[in-house]
Formats: structure tokens, sequence, C-alpha cells
């Protein structure tokens, strides 16, 4: 009778002990914003995809020429900071954890808004590169570089996508949408259409809202509100 309660009490802590992480966290599967790993620390997921939220919306909202603006440079601080930083700072964070999907994603996309900012940083020459020093008027090869630049982003976008298919629908919509807003754009920029990048840049607005829903997810996950914001995971954990 003794040898049975001890096996039942063993098989209780044990089933117990599975619950936590290796960083004694609760092991909370229910809002995956990105592929659940036991985690030491807390999930850097959350920073990365809102930080990426935000720079997105700028980046379309000023495209869409938002309250007549046709100078986009406001957003060049936020991309630095905020997109870069604040997301590199979450792909080493999840490098940490083991997830190296999280770990290439966030720190791509962190160089992502570091290189979109540089483009119209005065102190970087870029633009200067490519405009008239005596009209001031920006050359059409700029549009062609820049569709060029669009479209490695957009393969590298393409892969990740793929890489995302076993996460969370919210998560996979997400890259796939970017993958054709960054489409539009390019062929926007390369043919010189504005409707193409009309379309591109409100594909851009349904990327961050999507974003900004997974990073709710994890934000808000674990009891910490009363919210609970589904990411509809597209496999069960067996």
């Amino acid at each position: 009778m003794s040898d049975t309660i001890d096996h039942n009490d063993k098989h209780t802590a044990d089933h117990l002990e599975r619950q936590r992480t290796a960083g004694n966290h609760f092991d909370d599967r229910s809002q995956p914003g990105l592929p659940v790993i036991h985690r030491t620390f807390a999930s850097p997921a959350p920073l990365g995809l809102l930080s990426f939220a935000t720079g997105i919306f700028l980046i379309s909202v000023l495209g869409l020429h938002a309250r007549s603006i046709d100078v986009p440079n406001i957003l060049v601080g936020v991309l630095i900071f905020f997109g870069g930083i604040g997301q590199f700072a979450a792909g080493v964070m999840e490098f940490m954890t083991g997830n190296t999907f999280g770990a290439t994603l966030f720190p791509a996309y962190s160089a992502f808004n570091l290189s979109y900012a540089m483009i119209y940083l005065p102190g970087s020459g870029i633009m200067a590169s490519y405009t008239d020093s005596e009209t001031g008027v920006v050359e059409a090869q700029f549009y062609q570089a820049l569709a060029i630049y669009i479209w490695a982003w957009f393969i590298l976008t393409v892969l990740f996508s793929i890489a995302a298919i076993r996460s969370s629908w919210i998560l996979f919509l997400d890259l796939v949408i970017l993958s054709v807003c960054l489409l539009l754009l390019a062929c926007g920029n390369m043919v010189g259409k504005d409707e193409l990048l009309t379309a591109g840049y409100s594909f851009g607005l349904v990327v961050a809202f999507l974003s900004y829903w997974a990073g709710c997810a994890g934000l808000w996950a674990g009891d910490t509100t009363p919210i609970k914001l589904p990411t509809f995971r597209m496999h069960e954990n067996v």
C-alpha cells in the first residue's frame, strides 16, 4: 500500500514538474505568437512583434500620404530605435531561449528597419546619390534600385512564411500578406504605377494589424489581463 502511495506521489510530482519551463515559469501554450519554447526568461516575442507592427504601420501610412505628407523622414527615429534596436534585442533573447525561428526573424526585420531608415537619413548620402545636385530632383533609377531592394526582402519573407507553416494562423497570414505587400511595392516601383504602390501600402496596414494582434496575444496572455486573443494554432503538440 505504501509503495502504491509513493508511486502516485511521484507520478503527481513528475506531472506538476512538466507544467513548468526550465526557468520555473508555467508552461502556458494557450496564446502562441511564435512557436512555444521552454523559456528561462520572459518571452521576447511581444517586443519583436509590436516593434515590427509600429514600423510597418508608419511606412504604410506615410506611403499612402496620409494628411498630405510627402516627406516620410519622421519615421527614421522610430525605425532605428524601436523597429531596429527593439527587434534586434528580441532576436538576441530568442536566440538565448533556443528559438531558431524567432532568433532569425526578428534580427532580419531589425536589419530591414535600420536599412530602410538609412535610405531617408540625410547623413547616409543614399538619397543624395540618386538626386540631381542642380535641380534637386530624384532620378528615375532610384525607384528601380528601391524595387530591387524590396525584391530581396520579398524573397526572404516568402522563406519566413514557409518556416511559419506550423506556428499559428495569425503569424502565418501576417507573413503571407507581408509577402504580397512587398511584391506589390516592388512591382509598383519598377513599373512606376501608383495604383500598385497604393495597394501595397494598404496591404501593409493589414500586416500591421496582424502583427499588433500577435504581439498583444503574447503580451496579454498568462492571466495578466482578462483579454485573451486567440492566434489559432495550426497544429497541436502531442
